[in-house]
């Protein structure tokens, strides 16, 4: 706790004209218990490596004045996933318009009667916000920017490449396609978050069928491609920020993977989406699963073709979360990032299946690993990868 301590005093003054923002960062990092530590210690002030500069996209006081309003205005799609298992093709056919539509319009989608029980949806939030709220040593012996440790606690992946920290830590978690050994995942969220994981993978199987009976291909073609090969849980903790106009939970960005599944708190607004425009929030509504299509699925893989996937006819759309005052918010993201851990030199772009004669790719041949290690490599910096880096 000194370590916080000293940092944070060291960052009282954000006039000082002899900031050193590296040794901040590396102060901050030392620390290894996170933004949780700082808010510990008592801070009235968040450091200045937190505070995002002024710009006409990051105008937080802005929306943060808009925030309750947005949601009367626009609000994503939800689908009731009910009638898929009752057999009536109609129905069914309706769905998969609706699952289609919502990834067209806007990439994002909440989905309600997916199968997953509502009391395992509740213990997994609950326990991951222990891992979190756990004693100082016990987060510091998790802490780690080591990527391939398969269960790790860390704050800023970006930390010190992104042009300012957010007001987050996470608690990270591979699952597949190798989980890690029981004894790496802390106790009270071991049973848990196994479970967890085997209805998230069936979910994820169940999409990718919608997905691809909606594109006009056959029902197991996403399937057999393996975009549910391999997943991560990201445990997203962010605590009660005393200055939450002056950063965000997470920056503006896009997700690097095929498809993600969003276990938002029930209690606490933060998550927006870009729609339009406008930065729009997704209210939360209990036992509803979020989920929204990745840079891999909108530039993907083709398992048969050199060729990248839906040529941007799915959206892989800008979204970021906001602090609040007042307490701690919880969510649980199960990204689906394929066999990207698995060594390959196979290059994909889009599926044949879906181009035109005037069709023409819209990003350069990659693989998995290639365009993950590019993301994390840069940051989250307002840019996703995809467009920065390999569009054509």
């Amino acid at each position: 706790m000194e370590k916080t301590q000293m940092m944070v005093d060291s960052n009282g003054d954000n006039q000082n004209n002899n900031y050193d923002r590296m040794k901040e960062l590396k102060s901050f990092d030392e620390t290894k218990i996170g933004v949780r530590g700082l808010v510990d210690s008592g801070i009235k002030k968040i450091p200045k490596i937190f505070i995002f500069p002024p710009t006409d996209d990051a105008d937080i006081n802005k929306n943060l004045d808009s925030y309750s309003e947005s949601s009367k205005e626009f609000s994503i799609p939800i689908i009731d996933l009910g009638d898929i298992k009752k057999g009536d093709d109609r129905k069914r056919k309706m769905i998969i318009d609706q699952v289609i539509s919502s990834c067209e319009k806007y990439g994002f989608f909440q989905i309600v009667n997916h199968g997953v029980p509502k009391n395992l949806m509740d213990e997994m939030l609950e326990k991951a916000r222990m891992v979190h709220e756990q004693p100082a040593e016990a987060r510091a012996s998790l802490y780690t920017r080591n990527r391939d440790k398969k269960s790790s606690y860390v704050s800023n992946f970006d930390l010190f490449q992104a042009p300012a920290t957010t007001w987050r830590d996470t608690y990270y978690c591979r699952m597949a396609p190798v989980p890690p050994k029981p004894e790496e995942i802390p106790v009270f969220i071991r049973e848990t978050i196994t479970e967890y994981s085997v209805q998230m993978e069936k979910l994820c199987l169940e999409l990718l069928e919608l997905i691809s009976e909606g594109l006009g291909l056959k029902q197991n073609y996403l399937k057999d491609m393996e975009f549910a090969k391999g997943w991560d849980f990201l445990c997203h903790y962010y605590p009660e920020c005393p200055q939450p106009e002056l950063t965000f939970g997470i920056q503006k960005h896009t997700d690097a993977d095929f498809l993600t599944i969003l276990l938002p708190d029930n209690h606490i607004s933060g998550l927006q989406v870009l729609h339009k425009n406008q930065w729009v929030d997704i209210p939360p509504v209990h036992g509803a699963l979020i989920v929204n299509i990745g840079d891999l699925f909108q530039a993907s893989i083709s398992f048969y073709d050199n060729i990248l996937i839906t040529n941007d006819r799915l959206k892989s759309v800008e979204h970021r979360v906001i602090c609040n005052l007042e307490k701690p918010r919880m969510s649980v993201a199960c990204f689906f990032n394929g066999t990207h851990l698995e060594p390959s030199t196979r290059k994909y772009g889009p599926i044949k299946e879906l181009l035109t004669e005037t069709d023409r790719p819209k990003y350069r041949e990659t693989t998995i690993c290639e365009y993950l290690t590019a993301h994390y490599g840069k940051g989250l910096d307002g840019e996703s990868a995809l467009t920065a880096l390999f569009k054509l």
